[in-house]
């Protein structure tokens, strides 16, 4: 027996309210981040402008019971309704270092299982500017006759901008315009959308040589600076020019070193070459310098075209290519082709055949074939012709046709492919003509018709030839179109008739077909048969997982269902609770198919019968298993994230509450909830607040509440919240919440700003001061701050606590001001009482002035209450009282002194409606913080009135 001491929160009495609270989601897109076009309601939906480069951050606010999940989705702009999925799964979309192809259309798309999804898009447009790309263009034209001739010079300024670019053109330092100088022609090309502006120079003049600068801009959109690009243009200006030291195509042996120069011939300014390599890079160890290419060592693999490009942005770029060819052959193959003309597919005495060689060589038209039989070269004669590129065979195939064949033609022919004078190895191919050279057949081994493997395997798939000779076997897919094999090819050759699989997969299955090949043997129809591989895999079953819920005393039945899986049966259904096996159900009546699912029933659920229910299905390959969680505890809540205002804060205290509301997720499914067990728990702190919360009959969709007090600011809480039946507890549900700060209360009395939250109570900054207000605390404060000035913590004297100041080191100056504009309010009351807690410490402190800024009649800015000087290390309380004449702000505004020891800071504000304190608080009795020499005030409790009770907890 160990007893446990739990401490309550105290907690205002429970009670529910309302029916049905479960509402489908809502979603609204607000953006944050560093937009550079900032709407003014900062929530639209419409177009967002971000520059590119910049952290783009959207964030889709969402309502509704259940909480909606989010999810953002992107489409490519207008051009495309194809989504692009972004893999976000939360509130807040968040892309570091933005590029130009992530604009377009994104989606928030916000459900939770009630109506349908809400769906809100918001367009991004990406603003960026490019360096801009200046070409020169010229043109001579004959006038009158060839008397003279006109020179007229075309500079064109391109770039990539969005928005459109600006085009300013400037000769020297002095801006162009056509209407200003009638030798000039500033135009859009009609093929391009302004990003493309041409200054026509007509007819050349002498002072038309000069320094054209192109001048882009996007009218500082995002911060974007202009960008130019300047030319020189000289009456030596002219296009790039070049020769190489090569012929076009240069054909080398392996193992050489090769050197290619590409030379300038003209070109004004000086053209910047440049090679390249098609397909693909340049050789490793190729080495490009200036106009020079060398390879050392070339090999068969560097055979390619090399190109020389020159350019200097004036005309067309020069380019030159040289086709390398590096001498290689391989891949020797034969045909035997029977008379055609008698459609013949074997040899005959009398008859014609035609014995055909090729090779694959570089380059293809320099190989040379030579034809020998029995070891001796074959003389020609009118019975044995030797041909060159047969037509109705690969391009550069040498062939041997015996006309009236005789028995005396029967023998060994060779052919020999060469390289004359080049150090390439000769390939040759033997051919054998004889009685026994017959066409191939080819066909499957008995018994291998039909291959069964299992996942994972490996599998042989085999087609036997006969014949002589036997040609290879080439080896595809039957029953899927264009299908590829597992090697990735659409067709696969063998030598030997066996397709290899490693590892094979259930997409492997199917029919696959063997055929001779046309080479390597005789040149006639091909030969095929077909194999079939089935591939056998573990039974996929349906629920891997689930929940199952009821109440007790009910009954429950459990079903594993086969999905899928070869063979497609169940052999074998296995039960077990806890591990433990149990009896086998009862058989499933005998049907004409095999069964596709195993069920076990549970006549009543109870404590006992409460746990984990496994299914195991195989069928004699694998198994599969089925898990069920069978119990009668209850659901989890589900917080309502959806109260107005949860967040009250207490006047001149740093406590609050808040409103906690939820509903029980399906309470009819299992026995009703007779209490709740609450559990909060102050982030960073190991100690909780235990409650046990007692309620009637709850509902579908019934709204609960219960209100938090005594939390302090501005600590987040960790909360609990576990439903008990009669079954014991249920579900838990957690949920962290964090103190926040009415922007607007409507309530001006139950108002007071701690400046806890990083709104700041809707306070802003003044655009028209020098400086501004920081919010900070005793964490955050810069341990390099200047000493003898400014609190070292807020009004409460915890680390943790917020408050608001101004630094008054440099670059600061005497008389700088920093002003904090409240919210709006509206006057409803024609007397306020303005409460605050300053803290001037310093000895250069300067001044504190509070203004009221009244707008009935524009804005007037009245001073209602003003401080100077040193005023001692003490948080001390002012009440100042206004009243104004119509919808009102108030400003604190901060003024620097003669020196950086001048911090002012201010905390806690309240604006209350009637009349100031008459007494004002004594100095000595505020808070004096430690350090000072006076005692400081005690602390407010952290849980206020508590209650304590204890458990007997049996182990």
């Amino acid at each position: 027996m160990e007893l446990t001491c739990l401490l309550l929160l105290a907690l205002i009495p429970f009670h529910c309210q309302g029916q049905g609270v479960y509402a489908p989601a809502q979603a609204q897109i607000v953006h944050a981040g560093q937009a550079c076009v900032v709407k003014e309601d900062n929530i639209s939906e419409r177009v967002y402008t971000i520059r590119e480069g910049d952290t783009l951050v959207l964030q889709c606010l969402v309502t509704g019971h259940p909480r909606p999940q989010v999810r953002w989705t992107k489409t490519a702009g207008s051009a495309s309704d194809k989504f692009q999925e972004t893999s976000v799964f939360n509130e807040t979309l968040r892309i570091e270092r933005i590029a130009r192809t992530q604009g377009g259309r994104y989606y928030c798309k916000a459900e939770n299982g009630v109506g349908v999804p809400a769906i809100k898009s918001i367009r991004v447009d990406v603003q960026y500017l490019d360096e801009p790309m200046l070409t020169v263009h010229q043109t001579v034209s004959d006038v009158r006759g060839n008397f003279y001739q006109e020179k007229t010079v075309f500079l064109r300024c391109t770039v990539n901008s969005n928005p459109p670019a600006r085009f300013i053109w400037k000769r020297g330092s002095d801006t162009l315009s056509h209407s200003q100088d009638n030798g000039v022609d500033i135009y859009e090309p009609l093929y391009t959308q302004g990003e493309t502006k041409v200054l026509k120079l007509k007819n050349l003049r002498p002072q038309d040589y000069a320094s054209y600068t192109c001048q882009v801009s996007v009218r500082n959109v995002c911060g974007i600076p202009d960008k130019a690009v300047t030319f020189q243009l000289t009456n030596t200006t002219a296009p790039p020019a070049l020769k190489l030291s090569v012929n076009e195509t240069l054909v080398v042996n392996p193992g050489e070193n090769v050197t290619v120069q590409c030379l300038l011939t003209g070109g004004d300014p000086l053209p910047q070459l440049q090679w390249s390599h098609g397909p693909g890079p340049l050789p490793l160890g190729a080495l490009a310098q200036g106009g020079t290419l060398s390879i050392p060592s070339v090999q068969a693999r560097d055979s390619g075209y090399y190109n020389c490009t020159a350019t200097n942005n004036v005309g067309n770029p020069a380019k030159k290519t040289v086709n390398l060819l590096v001498r290689s052959m391989k891949n020797a193959t034969f045909q035997i082709t029977p008379d055609v003309i008698k459609e013949s597919e074997n040899i005959q005495l009398g008859q014609d055949l035609k014995l055909s060689c090729h090779v694959d060589a570089v380059p293809q038209d320099k190989v040379t074939y030579q034809w020998f039989k029995n070891g001796k070269p074959a003389r020609m004669s009118k019975r044995l012709l030797v041909t060159r590129n047969d037509p109705e065979l690969p391009a550069v195939t040498s062939s041997l046709e015996l006309i009236d064949l005789h028995f005396s033609d029967y023998g060994t022919y060779l052919c020999v492919a060469s390289f004359p004078g080049a150090p390439v190895p000769d390939l040759s191919v033997e051919v054998n003509i004889s009685s026994e050279t017959v066409p191939p057949t080819i066909s499957v081994p008995k018994g291998r018709a039909v291959v069964t493997v299992r996942e994972g395997s490996p599998a042989e798939l085999q087609c036997e030839v006969r014949g002589k000779p036997r040609p290879p076997v080439l080896w595809s897919r039957v029953d899927k179109e264009a299908a590829l094999l597992p090697s990735g090819l659409l067709l696969e050759e063998t030598s030997d008739g066996k397709l290899r699989l490693e590892r094979v997969s259930r997409d492997m299955s199917g029919t696959y077909r063997c055929q001779t090949a046309r080479y390597n043997g005789f040149n006639v129809r091909p030969r095929e048969a077909q194999v079939q591989l089935n591939v056998q895999f573990p039974p996929e079953v349906e629920p891997s997982s689930q929940d199952v819920r009821q109440a007790l005393g009910r009954p429950v039945l459990l079903r594993c269902s086969l999905l899928r899986g070869s063979p497609q049966r169940i052999a074998s259904a296995v039960w077990r609770f806890k591990g433990q096996l149990l009896p086998p159900p009862p058989a499933v009546p005998i049907a004409a198919e095999a069964p596709d699912h195993s069920e076990i029933r549970l006549d009543a659920v109870t404590r006992d019968s409460s746990g984990s229910y496994e299914c195991s299905v195989s069928n004699d390959v694998g198994s599969a298993t089925c898990v069920f969680q069978v119990s009668a505890k209850a659901y989890s809540p589900e917080f309502y994230f959806d109260t107005p205002n949860p967040t009250r804060s207490h006047k001149l205290s740093k406590n609050y509450s808040y409103v906690l509301q939820w509903t029980q997720r399906e309470p009819d499914a299992v026995d009703p909830v007779l209490n709740y067990r609450l559990s909060v728990r102050q982030l960073n702190q190991h100690n909780a607040m235990v409650k046990a919360i007692p309620v009637r009959r709850v509902e579908k969709g019934q709204l609960l509440e219960y209100i938090l007090t005594d939390l302090r600011v501005p600590h987040s809480y960790e909360v609990r919240l576990t439903p008990y039946t009669t079954f014991g507890a249920g579900d838990m549900a957690s949920r962290i919440i964090h103190y926040t700060e009415p922007i607007n209360s409507p309530n001006l009395s139950d108002n007071t700003c701690h400046f806890e939250d990083e709104k700041i109570c809707g306070y802003t900054q003044d655009l028209t001061d020098n400086f501004d207000w920081t919010r900070q605390n005793a964490l955050t404060q810069n341990p390099k701050r200047s000493p003898n000035t400014g609190p070292p913590t807020d009004i409460s004297g915890t680390p943790e606590g917020y408050y608001m100041f101004i630094e008054t080191s440099r670059p600061r100056e005497l008389g700088d001001r920093a002003r904090l504009v409240s919210p709006l309010y509206n006057a409803s009351a024609k007397f306020y009482c303005v409460s605050f807690f300053y803290h001037m410490y310093g000895k250069h402190i300067g001044s504190l002035n509070l203004l009221v800024r009244s707008r009935n009649k524009g804005a007037l800015d009245m001073h209602a209450w003003s401080l100077s000087g040193n005023k001692g290390n003490v948080w001390q309380q002012a009440h100042v009282p206004i009243n104004p004449s119509g919808p009102f702000q108030i400003i604190f505004e901060g003024v620097r002194g003669s020196g950086y020891l001048g911090d002012i800071a201010i905390d806690d504000v309240t604006l209350k409606k009637g009349e100031c304190p008459r007494k004002q608080m004594d100095p000595n009795k505020v808070v004096v913080m430690p350090g000072s020499g006076a005692p400081c005030q005690p602390r407010p409790q952290l849980w206020g009135p508590m209650a304590i009770f204890l458990l007997a907890l049996q182990r």
